[in-house]
């Protein structure tokens, strides 16, 4: 589940208005308030931006995980018979099923041992669930597979088990994949929002926007042409080096999947009780990306990436943590792409190219539906 994140108590710090009825189901003996009372789904649930973190927080969360949770992020960290472990789990909607630079099949595993590294942890073994369509071509399906076992070769993770059901014709848009990972916990690492401080370093792995615009163009439906590849990739060689590097000095770290790198900052910034400050020049983009956004009318930093990852670095660690991602295949443009502040509390602010700033803030809506 993407983006649970660490709730906060007081109507204020949770975005609700004071004077909002909410609805309270008791389990055991403690009352827990839904605040979810939207009458249906919409697409915009599942595009990881403000409409998901409503469904999120004000549905799941109360009901599932009880009046206070820990931390909740891409990742949870369980303790089984004294041994830590982390967990994640995620689902694959992607349309088309391929598209240049990848399919679902690897953005399946890929995906997976992401929300992993970021949590700090590598990936060891990963659950598949395949939900197919009746009239599937079997080609269509040995091809993934074989992407699947690609990808798990080169994040160095194992397939050990899985499920299979079949729906009727037009009832899954060909496929739909879900995966379950579990991966061993990195030491001398403690990602937590509460550890980020005022003066803390933003570092993004490379170029934003190339998997979500990739997708759009594939869809065939805009008459724009680019040359463009999905960014699809283990970011684990990069969050290793990293930590190897900047270990005690990385804060927090998160893929910027769905909403971008600027629902991300948001998040971190809402959890954190601090400000981000950006700068719109040192965010590493291909003109290709900025060119699509700007004739479409979308902000390069609510795009979907799946092989970057964001990480707030102490100001003293700073130098190593970029040295030893650029030194990484696929980490060369790794790039400090602004800082923490005190203010504005709560949000991200960007200069721009043109001398000015504006505040830049969760996605809101669905522009770019079933991305991954």
């Amino acid at each position: 589940m993407r983006s649970l994140l660490q709730l906060r108590t007081s109507e204020e710090q949770s975005g609700e208005p004071r004077d909002r009825v909410t609805r309270e189901v008791n389990l055991g003996s403690t009352p827990l308030k839904i605040r979810f009372h939207e009458p249906q789904i919409e697409m915009a649930h599942g595009a990881g931006g403000k409409a998901s973190r409503r469904l999120i927080e004000g549905l799941f969360v109360p009901l599932l995980y009880g009046p206070s949770p820990e931390f909740l992020g891409d990742a949870a960290h369980v303790e089984i018979g004294g041994a830590r472990l982390a967990v994640t789990t995620d689902a694959f909607v992607v349309k088309p099923l391929q598209f240049p630079g990848g399919s679902i099949g690897d953005l399946a595993i890929n995906g997976t041992v992401n929300d992993l590294a970021v949590s700090g942890a590598q990936a060891e073994a990963l659950v598949v669930t395949f939900v197919l369509e009746a009239g599937l071509p079997t080609g269509v399906l040995e091809a993934e597979v074989r992407a699947m076992a690609s990808a798990a070769a080169v994040a160095g993770v194992r397939i050990v088990s899985g499920d299979t059901k079949v729906v009727e014709h037009g009832k899954a848009d060909q496929m739909y994949i879900t995966t379950t990972g579990l991966g061993r916990i990195l030491p001398g690492l403690a990602i937590d929002t509460q550890a980020v401080r005022a003066g803390d370093k933003i570092l993004v792995s490379g170029p934003i926007g190339d998997h979500g615009i990739t997708i759009l163009l594939a869809r065939g439906e805009l008459d724009l042409e680019a040359d463009l590849r999905s960014d699809t990739r283990s970011v684990f060689p990069m969050v290793d080096a990293l930590v190897k590097a900047a270990g005690e000095g990385v804060r927090w770290m998160r893929d910027p999947t769905r909403g971008g790198v600027a629902t991300s900052l948001n998040e971190l910034a809402r959890d954190a009780r601090l400000g981000v400050l950006l700068s719109e020049e040192k965010v590493p983009m291909r003109d290709a990306v900025r060119g699509a956004c700007e004739l479409l009318g979308l902000d390069p930093l609510h795009i979907a990436n799946e092989g970057q990852f964001l990480a707030v670095i102490a100001p003293q660690f700073a130098d190593a943590a970029l040295e030893a991602v650029r030194s990484v295949h696929g980490g060369e443009k790794a790039s400090f792409i602004g800082e923490v502040r005190e203010q504005p509390e709560g949000a991200v602010l960007v200069t721009t190219l043109y001398g000015g700033s504006r505040i830049v803030d969760m996605l809101v809506g669905d522009p770019l539906p079933r991305i991954c």
